[in-house]
């Protein structure tokens, strides 16, 4: 589960996507440190998933042995929001 510094805001993301060659937990960009307005001071970019599940303000991540939906699955949004396989809405 990663946890933004947004009030409330969270998302489920599979081990298996966070660690896909292309997610990232940046840090800097060209050099330079992310600035708070850019998602600083870490962002997480998960490309295979709907933006919902990369996050700007990345505070934490917790590990779970179960499955559970963050702030937009909760609301609605897929669990796991494969654009390819249109997984926007609904379980």
């Amino acid at each position: 589960m990663a946890h933004g510094y947004d009030r409330g805001w969270t998302t489920n993301l599979p081990v298996d996507e966070f660690l896909a060659e292309d997610a990232l937990l940046a840090v800097t960009h060209d050099g330079d440190e992310i600035s708070a307005d850019h998602g600083g001071p870490v962002r997480l970019i998960v490309p295979r998933l709907y933006a919902w599940k990369s996050a700007k303000w990345l505070a934490g991540l917790e590990f779970l042995n179960h499955d559970r939906p963050g702030f937009w699955e909760a609301n609605g949004y897929h669990m796991h929001g494969d654009p390819w396989r249109e997984e926007r809405f609904g379980y």
